[in-house]
């Protein structure tokens, strides 16, 4: 998610106009629209001083690289639209028996 998706969430999540958001951060509008755009990426610290403007707490942290879906995920891309939705149907049906199987179990 980009800096500007996380901070046009984070107002509408908070219910503000950009113009309230530039009131209660200290900043202009125009400097809102900017970065909401993605014309002027913020800093990673004005980023959180924004977010935190709308009541909200931007977390980052690290985590291991897993990339043990790439494969799935690619091959899932290859596919038509049809036969992705085809695919999650015929998973969703095997997911369901398993689940029943477990309830049955216990």
């Amino acid at each position: 998610m980009s800096s500007r998706d996380l901070l046009r969430a984070a107002r509408l999540r908070a219910g503000l106009t950009q113009e309230e958001l530039a009131r209660a951060s200290g900043r202009s509008q125009s400097a809102i629209a900017r970065w909401e755009s993605g014309r002027v990426d913020p800093s990673l610290e004005t980023l959180r001083e924004l977010i935190r403007a709308c009541r909200l707490e931007l977390t980052i942290g690290l985590a291991n690289y897993d990339d043990s879906y790439v494969h799935e995920i690619e091959r899932l891309l290859d596919l038509e639209p049809a036969d992705r939705i085809s695919d999650a149907l015929a998973r969703q049906r095997a997911f369901a028996k398993v689940r029943n199987a477990a309830r049955t179990a216990a």
